[in-house]
């Protein structure tokens, strides 16, 4: 008999750990038998709520909050995404946008039944692409790719209402207790924060299908 098994996930585009942490949920999700079916959403959460539309430079952030080389605190996020199998540099995206697009474009993809890939393109672009994301082009040229008339894309993502919307659910992430990304959901039952390891993913994933 199939399980069918619903994951929350909350992250931001923008953030390094989730682009990670979705990678280790995503290989987790490939491990489970055939008899288990999963179904991914993802909800906004915005890791800077104060980002300008123009971003801003993470490296010069970094250094200026924590006086250090941004590059020594890159580098442990960047072993972990090796080994998830990403090859990640952050120092080829130096700056950080604003993500109200980016996540209006993807709540709004939940009907289409890909909303979780069109997050991961999302954040690859951004990162290993290294593409800015707070253009509408760019983030319209990736909707196609996932379904999405461009017009009715470009619409979306300029649409004040839905923005608004997207706003309010991610400060309302962030008000029910959700301090960092990223954070998952499991079955409405479990909860697990930040890129865990790949062992922790499947030791949730087991208890909770055996629990449904």
């Amino acid at each position: 008999m199939t399980k069918l098994l619903k994951i929350d996930v909350f992250t931001d585009v923008v953030c390094p750990w989730c682009l990670v942490g979705s990678a280790r949920l995503d290989q987790a999700i490939a491990r489970l038998p055939d008899t288990v079916e999963v179904v991914v959403e993802n909800h906004p959460f915005y890791l800077d709520p104060n980002v300008p539309p123009e971003g801003v430079d993470v490296g010069e952030v970094l250094k200026q909050k924590y006086g250090r080389d941004p590059s020594e605190m890159w580098g442990r996020v960047e072993g972990e995404a090796k080994k998830a199998g990403i090859a990640l540099d952050l120092s080829r995206q130096p700056r950080m946008f604003n993500t109200a697009k980016a996540h209006t474009i993807t709540r709004l993809s939940k009907p289409n039944g890909n909303q979780h890939e069109l997050a991961n393109a999302i954040a690859e672009a951004y990162f290993l692409g290294h593409r800015q994301i707070n253009d509408d082009n760019v983030l319209t040229d990736i909707a196609v790719e996932f379904g999405w008339d461009r017009g009715d894309a470009l619409d979306a993502i300029n649409d004040e209402n839905e923005l608004s919307i997207t706003e309010q659910l991610a400060t309302g992430a962030a008000q029910q207790g959700i301090r960092g990304v990223p954070f998952f959901v499991f079955g409405e039952k479990y909860a697990l924060s930040g890129a865990q390891p790949d062992e922790v993913f499947d030791q949730v994933l087991e208890k909770t299908l055996s629990e449904l």
